[in-house]
Order: structure tokens, then C-alpha cells, then sequence
């Protein structure tokens, strides 16, 4: 049986060097190829997916979100996701989005093809590095809202900015942004954009 891959990377090199290593396997077949998150679901429908390989940054949408809709959409079909990103946040995140492994991109090849043939047969691939920071660093403690706030304040822009872009009032930002800074235990919304960023929580 012959195993289709839906590969979603938005690095033209990195996507066709990955299409190449699992090319040579013998039961892969790279089947449809994507550069945008938001062009994953298309794609799994009009081709026979078995297993969808997601990056987590992508324009459009992250890989993350793309495996939250693909979980909806097609629960049978399987996600991978592989990041050069390997925070903590980031795999509970991807695992919460319906993911069944997630991988760094400097595992070895054959690793990766592996990955695809446990996830098929129903099991769950996670690196093991990640997998006890995941567990030592704890879980997210930034509610949906704050991190939207962290998220558009990562530009700099101001709270009445903030403000505008989220339809609050100012003193509501200040409050998320406050509250966020406490539990991160950092100085300024600054080093809690870049904390939160560096767990993946973000």
C-alpha cells in the first residue's frame, strides 16, 4: 500500500528537499504540496491524503491551525507536524489541534519516514526532548484573549492602537497586558511578547 502525503511548507527549498527524502521511500508517495497554511484543506480534499505534513509557520495560517481544521474536516486523515521550532507550547498546542506527532526538522530522514507509517497505524510520534520540556515547563497560562493582545502588541504598537484593532476600550488592554506581564513574570510587555514567544505559547 502506497502512502499519500500532503506536504505543507512554505520554504520552497526546504518543501522540495522534504518531497525528495520521502520520495525515496519505497510506500510514500508525495501526492499535493502547499506553501500557505490556508491552502492545506483545499488540497487534503482534492487529493487522496493519507497523512498531511504540516509546518507551523506558514502565511495564511499556521500549521497549528491548519491541523485544527483538517481535525474537524477529515478526522481520519492523519497530521505531522514538523517545526524548526521545538517549544514546548507550541506541541501542546499542535497535540490540543488534533496533531498525532510532532517532530523538529533536524530529526534524521528516516526518522520522519517512520513517523508517517506509525502515525497511519494509529500511533502517536512525539520527540522525546520536547515531549519532557512540555512537561516540565506547564501548561499555557495566558488566556486566548491576552495572548491576542501580546500578539498584536508585538509590533509596538500603542494601547490606543491596541485599543482600535481589538474594539476594547484602552483601560481593558491595559488590563490584559498587566495581567499577562504578572504571569509571566517579566518587567514589560516587551519581555512578555518574547517570553511567551520562546514557550510557544503565543
Amino acid at each position: 500500500m502506497t502512502i499519500n502525503v500532503l506536504l505543507a511548507e512554505d520554504q520552497s527549498m526546504v518543501r522540495e528537499a522534504l518531497a525528495a527524502l520521502l520520495g525515496l521511500e519505497p510506500d510514500i508517495e508525495v501526492v499535493a504540496q502547499v506553501a500557505r497554511g490556508d491552502e492545506v484543506l483545499t488540497a487534503a480534499r482534492t487529493h487522496a491524503v493519507d497523512v498531511a505534513l504540516l509546518d507551523i509557520e506558514m502565511p495564511g495560517c499556521t500549521g497549528i491551525e491548519a491541523a485544527a481544521q483538517l481535525h474537524t474536516a477529515l478526522p481520519q486523515l492523519k497530521v505531522i507536524v514538523l517545526t524548526t521550532f521545538g517549544r514546548p507550547g507550541y506541541l501542546r498546542s499542535a497535540m490540543e489541534a488534533g496533531a498525532h506527532a510532532f517532530l523538529v526538522k533536524d530529526a534524521p530522514a528516516a526518522q520522519l519516514a517512520e513517523a508517517v507509517r506509525k502515525v497511519l497505524a494509529g500511533e502517536r510520534v512525539i520527540d522525546p526532548t520536547l515531549a519532557a520540556a512540555a512537561l516540565a515547563g506547564g501548561a499555557n497560562p495566558l488566556t486566548d484573549r491576552e495572548r491576542e493582545v501580546l500578539r498584536e502588541a508585538a509590533d509596538g504598537r500603542t494601547n490606543a492602537e491596541l485599543a482600535t484593532a481589538l474594539h476594547l476600550s484602552q483601560g481593558t488592554v491595559r488590563n490584559y497586558l498587566s495581567v499577562a506581564i504578572q504571569k509571566l513574570a517579566v518587567r514589560n510587555r516587551a519581555e512578555a511578547v518574547r517570553t511567551a514567544r520562546e514557550k510557544g505559547w503565543l
